[in-house]
């Protein structure tokens, strides 16, 4: 499903979707869920992880700059930071929106 709208509001990235359901992410929540190699790392065809050193993220990091469309499936934040790699499908912002899977009852 596609987005609607989608606008900053506060602290937090709202999308309005097509259905006209809502979400809401928080941007500490956005960046730190960014799936570009250099913050996820990336695998080689063996399934290896190579990850660079862990960079500390500045508040500035949280402080999103602007918000551009990719094709018809995907947004690139830019952040206050510079950082700007990640692209963010649909598909990924509603799962980011859901929240954490809940783990099983003990």
């Amino acid at each position: 499903m596609r987005p609607a709208d989608i606008q900053q509001i506060g602290e937090e990235l709202a999308v309005k979707w097509q259905d006209d359901s809502e979400s809401y992410i928080r941007l500490e929540a956005l960046r730190r869920a960014c799936p570009c190699a250099g913050c996820q790392g990336e695998r080689d065809v063996l399934g290896n992880l190579y990850k660079g050193p862990k960079r500390p993220l500045t508040p500035a990091a949280f402080q999103l700059r602007e918000l551009r469309f990719v094709g018809g499936y995907a947004v690139q934040p830019i952040w206050a930071d510079g950082h700007n790699t990640g692209l963010f499908t649909f598909d990924y912002l509603q799962r980011l929106a859901a929240g954490p899977p809940e783990s099983p009852a003990a």
